[in-house]
């Protein structure tokens, strides 16, 4: 059986990879919670698909 001895830059390299990790895992969240908050609050969202709806028209009298 090998004796295995972690080298200090190894045990670095762990911590800065779970920072990157965790940094990266709150984007996420708060990229998902904009979403949603936008998409509950947002009431009729409506997009360019070229196609005519009544809603979007403009009324002139």
């Amino acid at each position: 059986m090998a004796i295995h001895i972690e080298h200090e830059l190894h045990k670095r390299r762990a911590r800065r990879n779970l920072f990157v990790g965790l940094v990266l895992a709150g984007f996420v969240v708060m990229v998902f919670g904009i979403t949603m908050v936008k998409l509950t609050n947002g009431g009729k969202i409506e997009g360019f698909d070229h196609s005519v709806r009544p809603s979007l028209e403009v009324v002139t009298e």
